[in-house]
């Protein structure tokens, strides 16, 4: 990796030259829906695919996703499209299933604190070591964040990636305020690598690039990026989701990015 070292900083880069992108949906909502994005993300060479098969949401009214469906529809489309898959787990008592349907498994930020379902969650992939996505709650500090990552690590699994997704503070202009800062922070404090969820802290599409520049030039190791083939009939979160096309040059413009640093997009 070609890289400039000032003398007498640490470095707190990524733990590897490789960036990778977890795109999909918010909600996996019908199979060509799922497809269309599987299609793309195929397309550019990337090798995950993320969606909601649970859907924690503030109002019960909302749409809570399609459960054990939606894990069919996933497992599916990474079969056909040789790609990973990620989806959040919000109950001890769907560890197993989604494990057995996905590859990789996601602590969402509503149960950031969920002390028996990170460790449900540890038991389940001690074996398989399957990926976990663990993302910070809206008020949970750094040090919190990774001393919970031990509910995960003590029961068998340390294939672990805190994801950084937005606090809450008193700034209303942002869905949540993003602190870019974690990222070295983390990799000054652990040995997990980190991941930016851009679409979130953004809450509106237009935001999203620039989150992701930044992502990489703070060395995220990966960055998370929703992608809807219709945002604006999204059954959930559709202003903060790019479209294909839209994702397709947000692609191309971070792979420049990261080839400065020396790293590649995957």
């Amino acid at each position: 990796m070609n890289e400039t070292v000032i003398p007498g900083i640490p470095d707190l880069g990524t733990r590897d030259d490789t960036i990778t992108i977890y795109a999909g949906p918010c909600s996996v909502e019908s199979v060509e829906q799922f497809d269309e994005v599987a299609s793309c993300i195929h397309d550019l060479g990337l090798t995950w695919i993320r969606g909601g098969a649970f859907k924690p949401r503030t109002n019960p009214h909302s749409f809570q996703g399609l459960g054990e469906e939606a894990l069919r529809i996933m497992h599916d489309a990474g079969q056909k499209y040789g790609l990973k898959t990620l989806t959040e787990v919000m109950d001890s008592a769907h560890c197993q299933m989604v494990a057995d349907y996905v590859d990789g498994l996601q602590v969402g930020a509503r149960n950031f604190q969920n002390f028996s379902l990170l460790k449900k969650i540890g038991q389940v992939t001690a074996d398989s070591h399957q990926m976990v996505l663990y993302k910070r709650g809206f008020a949970g500090t750094i040090a919190e964040w990774l001393a919970a990552t031990d509910y995960i690590t003590a029961c068998g699994n340390n294939n672990v990636v805190l994801c950084e997704r937005g606090i809450r503070t008193f700034e209303t202009a942002t869905r949540f305020t993003l602190d870019i800062a974690a990222v070295p922070v983390i990799h000054k404090q652990s040995l997990f690598p980190v991941c930016i969820d851009v679409s979130h802290p953004a809450g509106q599409r237009d935001l999203v690039p620039s989150l992701a520049y930044a992502a990489i030039a703070a060395g995220a190791d990966s960055i998370m990026i929703e992608v809807h083939p219709q945002p604006a009939k999204a059954l959930s979160d559709g202003p903060q989701q790019l479209t294909p096309a839209q994702f397709e040059v947000l692609v191309a413009q971070l792979r420049d990015i990261a080839a400065v640093f020396g790293k590649t997009i995957a």
